[in-house]
C-alpha cells in the first residue's frame, strides 16, 4: 500500500499542462537523487511507461541537460544543468542578504572570505570579499579551484558516502598544485575522515603556495549542505594557531547565511 502511495505521488510529481513542463518535473526527481539513475528506476519511480519516458530523456540528454555515465545506462546531470545551478548560485535573489554577511566577516577577520558551492569535481566561488590588505590573492566570483585542495572542497568531500567520493574522485585527477598538495587517494580519504570528526578543513599551501584557508560548512535545513564558508589569507597572517579563535566567528556566519537561505526557502 505504501509502495502504491508513494508511485502514485511520483506519477503526480510529472503531470503537466504541457510537454516543456513535464520534462522540467522529470529533471525535479532526477535533481533530488544523488545517485545515477537508470531507465527502469526512473520508471519504477515515475510509472511512466518506458517509451516515453526513454523520449524525455533523450531530448534532454540532446541538448546536454542530461548525461549518460559509467556504463551508458545511468543517466546524471549534463553540463547544461550544471552551468544552470551555477548562475542561479551566482545571481541568486539571496545574493545582496549574503554579501551581507560576507562583507562585515571580512572585516571582522581582516581577510578575503568566500562562499562556495560544489560544481561536478571542481569548486566554485559563489561569492568573494577581498580584504584591503595589499598582499592578497586576489580570486573573483565563479573562480573554480580544485576539489582536493581547497579546504571547502574537502569539505563537500566530507559529506559524501566512501563510494560517492571514489565515484567522484575517479574522474578527477589529483593535481600537485604545490608541495603540500595531497595527491594520494589514501592519502586524502585519510584526511577527509579527520574533516569529519573536527567539523571544518584547511588548505595549508596546498592550493597556492603561502596561502592558508579555514573552512565550515554552511548549515541546511534539508540536512545537505551544498554552501560553504571561508576565510583566506597569506600563511603570514593566518595560519594553525588562529583556527581556535576564528572558528566561532565563521560558524556564526555560516549559520547567519543558512537563515537567509532557509528564509528564502519558506517564501517560495
Amino acid at each position: 500500500m505504501v509502495d502504491q502511495v508513494s508511485k502514485s505521488a511520483a506519477t503526480q510529481r510529472l503531470e503537466g499542462d504541457t510537454p516543456t513542463l513535464r520534462l522540467f518535473k522529470l529533471l525535479e526527481i532526477i535533481a533530488e537523487k544523488d545517485e545515477f539513475l537508470s531507465l527502469q528506476s526512473l520508471v519504477d519511480e515515475t510509472q511512466i511507461p518506458k517509451p516515453t519516458l526513454h523520449r524525455m530523456l533523450q531530448q534532454l540528454e540532446s541538448a546536454n541537460i542530461l548525461q549518460r555515465d559509467g556504463d551508458n545506462r545511468h543517466y546524471s546531470s549534463g553540463v547544461r544543468l550544471r552551468r544552470l545551478a551555477e548562475q542561479v548560485s551566482l545571481n541568486s535573489t539571496t545574493h545582496s542578504a549574503r554579501n551581507a554577511v560576507l562583507v562585515q566577516l571580512s572585516k571582522e577577520l581582516g581577510e578575503s572570505c568566500n562562499l562556495t558551492a560544489l560544481s561536478g569535481n571542481e569548486v566554485i566561488y559563489v561569492d568573494r570579499v577581498e580584504t584591503q590588505a595589499p598582499l592578497r590573492i586576489c580570486l573573483e566570483a565563479g573562480s573554480r579551484v580544485p576539489i582536493h585542495c581547497s579546504a571547502t572542497g574537502k569539505l563537500f568531500l566530507s559529506g559524501m558516502t566512501k563510494s560517492q567520493r571514489s565515484r567522484l574522485l575517479s574522474h578527477a585527477s589529483l593535481e600537485q598544485c604545490t608541495e603540500n598538495t595531497i595527491t594520494d587517494y589514501d592519502s586524502l580519504e585519510a584526511e577527509i575522515e579527520k574533516v569529519k570528526i573536527q567539523g571544518y578543513a584547511i588548505d595549508n599551501e596546498e592550493f597556492i603556495p603561502g596561502l592558508f584557508c579555514i573552512g565550515v560548512v554552511v548549515p541546511s535545513s534539508s540536512g545537505k549542505s551544498n554552501l560553504c564558508l571561508a576565510v583566506q589569507a597569506p600563511k603570514i597572517r593566518l595560519h594553525e594557531e588562529h583556527i581556535d579563535k576564528l572558528l566561532p566567528i565563521l560558524t556564526r556566519a555560516a549559520q547567519k547565511i543558512s537563515d537567509i537561505e532557509s528564509e528564502a526557502w519558506a517564501l517560495k
